[in-house]
């Protein structure tokens, strides 16, 4: 089987690379290597990483630092340098990868031996109704993510390229040293005039944060500019649809949703990254013959001690939403019926509330996208993320 290193660029990520790392090494496939490149940070990332590796000393973890420049992609640049794989994935440090994705990557570029690089959906593992964000993303990107017509254009959160072709363009691609560019959009348009082939993937799933939407309309004005400065430095490309403008039309929505969300979690003391792919975890952790007591963040996701319910621990209803509930399914065979009724309904229930308090928001405040004169700079953090989201 191909050897797949994970590359994931960090600044200032404290707060999330444990979970990235967390999902990164819970794999139906061992990746050959995760590197975590930091780049400058000014928090805690780095010793938190370090800790990590302490803690997991098997684990195929490496530790870079990036230092000259700052900067996503001079960071990006130096981990797929230093990648020792045969494929090099590339994600953020918030993204949380789906168990197989190692297995599904390695599989796309060994079944199309023409395939130089890979993409696939995402889903927002912070925002509720997230199955139909992953079918609704998916639709997106078979349709409109594309260049020159049908040709797939990779999504920094969620791609991979053949170590191979990113050796014959790692002295090609832009620097964009404004800062002004999608840089995944730019690697996929180098590979693309070498005539490599890059494919579309709906297996190769990863969460990613909606953190995005949580920031200024003047910042996320910018951050959407970046698909029409990305093309313009490419004028031999060109694309049929514009993905932006679905995302114009989200924008509105998702800001509302967003903070209402993330403040329904908290009151719930729950970690979204932990709980995106508990169902399949579990499953895996059992065909693995682990103790599900090992799973990533299983303490956060419990409230009882464990049942005599053979192979599983007790994850009790209120803790649960739309995919751990139905993680409860066949894990639980054991448990009444109208127990596991009561958690479905609970869960639903809660989701259902959720989504109320945002739209009575939506509604208080008015759905209208504010206009620039409104805004009075974006923080720096947001700036810094528009360069990292891409």
């Amino acid at each position: 089987m191909l050897k797949v290193s994970i590359i994931i660029p960090a600044w200032n990520e404290q707060d999330r690379i444990t979970d990235c790392l967390d999902n990164a090494l819970r794999q139906t496939v061992t990746p050959h290597e995760v590197i975590v490149v930091d780049n400058r940070s000014t928090d805690d990332t780095v010793a938190v990483v370090e800790r990590y590796m302490r803690e997991h000393p098997q684990a195929p973890i490496k530790l870079l630092h990036q230092d000259e420049e700052q900067g996503l992609i001079p960071t990006r640049n130096f981990g797929l340098n230093a990648a020792t794989g045969d494929v090099l994935g590339r994600v953020d440090a918030d993204c949380m990868l789906k168990p197989d994705w190692v297995e599904v990557v390695a599989g796309i570029f060994t079944e199309d031996r023409d395939a130089m690089g890979a993409t696939g959906p995402v889903t927002y593992y912070d925002m509720p109704a997230r199955r139909i964000s992953l079918r609704g993303d998916d639709s997106v990107r078979r349709h409109t993510f594309r260049a020159d017509g049908g040709k797939v254009l990779l999504f920094g959160s969620n791609m991979a390229l053949r170590a191979s072709a990113w050796h014959q363009i790692a002295g090609e691609v832009c620097r964009d040293r404004e800062d002004v560019m999608h840089e995944d959009i730019d690697v996929s348009l180098h590979l693309l005039g070498r005539g490599f082939k890059t494919v579309y993937s709906e297996r190769m799933i990863c969460g990613i944060s909606a953190r995005r939407m949580d920031t200024s309309f003047k910042s996320f004005r910018n951050y959407m500019k970046r698909f029409k400065n990305t093309f313009e430095a490419h004028p031999q490309h060109w694309r049929k649809r514009k993905s932006e403008r679905t995302l114009y039309l989200m924008y509105p929505w998702l800001h509302a949703l967003f903070p209402v969300y993330q403040q329904y979690l908290e009151s719930r003391d729950i970690n979204p990254a932990l709980r995106i792919w508990f169902r399949e975890q579990a499953k895996l952790a059992r065909e693995q013959g682990d103790s599900l007591a090992d799973l990533p963040g299983i303490d956060e996701l419990v409230e009882e001690e464990p049942t005599d319910v053979p192979g599983i621990d007790e994850v009790t209803g209120d803790l649960l939403l739309d995919d751990e509930v139905e993680a409860t399914d066949g894990l639980t065979a054991e448990t009444p019926a109208a127990a596991a009724e009561d958690m479905r309904d609970g869960a639903a229930e809660a989701e259902r509330d959720a989504v109320d308090a945002a739209e009575q928001a939506v509604a208080a405040n008015g759905p209208a996208i504010p206009v620039a004169t409104s805004d009075r700079g974006a923080d720096a953090s947001a700036d810094h993320d528009a360069g990292t989201r891409d």
